[in-house]
């Protein structure tokens, strides 16, 4: 059993939520002790697991929704396996990489933490990747605030708090390899973005809750800030926590 708030937007997921950028993948290619396997829990729709057959041999993609698993991204290195992160049923001793991109607050991170210590190599490298809010510009910004903090507010799960706390609240008994700054950007239409807004996990709830009323008349006013067929760049600074395994 897991908490299950994506399998409903599965499709979404995987048109809307945006990848990630080359130097981190190049990162953790060069932190890690070997191009083996790769292994990334939480995989969603594979927007990393795809990314990182750059840099490594083999990706297994891991996550405990088929739905998700179905709607991923194919590719002919990335093998994907529906099972929960804390139970991967990978061979023990097998991978340079264990990483969990915008999914480790889901996890029971001490079962987790076993499985990790498990199928690790010696010496692998464990990154837990995350990303809060967009930024757009400052008047979008405030509006994007609004929406979660107000409207969004009090239908979010408690485990978002920890990816707002930038991952802080997360302890991991291994050393830390500070990462330089990263960040994920791309070029958007208003249309792009509403479907990645799409894809928050409070977004269902609410609408159970209240109807698409409220949520539908801010989409309204972010279309007087951003009118049709206008692109803008939308930037999400990245939290990168690395650690080396023994």
């Amino acid at each position: 059993m897991f908490k299950d708030y994506f399998s409903q937007q599965a499709n979404l997921y995987a048109r809307f939520r945006p990848s990630y950028p080359r130097r981190l993948g190049a990162q953790l290619r060069r932190l890690a002790p070997g191009t083996g396997l790769a292994v990334d829990c939480g995989c969603g729709s594979g927007q990393l697991s795809v990314l990182l057959t750059e840099y490594f041999e083999e990706v297994v993609g891991i996550d405990p929704s088929a739905e998700q698993i179905r709607n991923a991204f194919s590719h002919d290195r990335v093998r994907y396996v529906v099972a929960p992160a804390e139970s991967t049923g990978l061979a023990a001793n097998s991978a340079d990489l264990i990483v969990a991109a915008q999914s480790a607050h889901w996890f029971d991170l001490p079962a987790f933490l076993r499985e990790t210590a498990r199928i690790a190599k010696p010496g692998a490298l464990l990154a837990l990747v995350g990303y809060g809010l967009p930024s757009v510009s400052p008047e979008i910004d405030d509006l994007i605030r609004e929406l979660h903090d107000d409207i969004l507010g009090p239908y979010w799960p408690p485990e978002r708090a920890i990816v707002v706390a930038g991952y802080t609240q997360l302890q991991v008994p291994y050393p830390e390899i500070v990462s330089p700054p990263l960040a994920i950007t791309v070029t958007w239409s208003r249309i792009a973005f509403c479907g990645y807004i799409q894809t928050w996990s409070a977004l269902n709830q609410v609408r159970d809750a209240q109807g698409g009323t409220r949520f539908m008349a801010w989409e309204t006013r972010l279309g007087h800030l951003w009118p049709d067929g206008i692109e803008r760049r939308v930037t999400w600074p990245l939290v990168v926590r690395q650690f080396r395994l023994p």
